[in-house]
């Protein structure tokens, strides 16, 4: 299990306006924003997203690696990954997969696929056997 991902990103406020619309319908409404001055010589300033109180999700200013990250979210429902894959879309996403099953993983397994505005590819997924019936 992750306890925390950084990624770096061109255009920070760009960034966090797209993360806090695209993250929203999966209940990731939390925002902290880290002054690096305070961490150890040369931590860098993050913004981070999560929800109950745990930040998981964080960007830096930075060089950008695109297409070098994969990141998937965990989304409550396939309403929630409709939900999610249409306010990253309207947010500046570009599409990488449509909402549908992933019957290559499982037909269970059901997701959306999206690039960031830097082309980090993020995944929005509900696994039906990982959440309580």
């Amino acid at each position: 299990m992750l306890d925390h991902v950084f990624i770096s990103v061109s255009d920070i406020d760009r960034s966090i306006a797209f993360y806090t619309t695209a993250l929203a319908p999966l209940g990731i409404t939390q925002r902290v924003d880290y002054d690096g001055k305070y961490g150890p010589p040369g931590h860098p300033d993050l913004k981070g997203f999560g929800v109950d109180g745990r930040i998981v999700f964080w960007l830096r200013k930075g060089v950008v690696e695109g297409r070098s990250a994969h990141v998937g979210f965990v989304a409550s429902s396939n309403a929630t990954v409709d939900a999610a894959y249409d306010a990253a879309i309207a947010a500046g996403a570009t599409d990488n997969g449509a909402p549908g099953a992933r019957l290559y993983y499982d037909p269970r397994y059901y997701a959306a696929n999206v690039f960031d505005p830097d082309g980090y590819s993020l995944e929005f997924v509900y696994k039906s056997w990982q959440h309580a019936a």
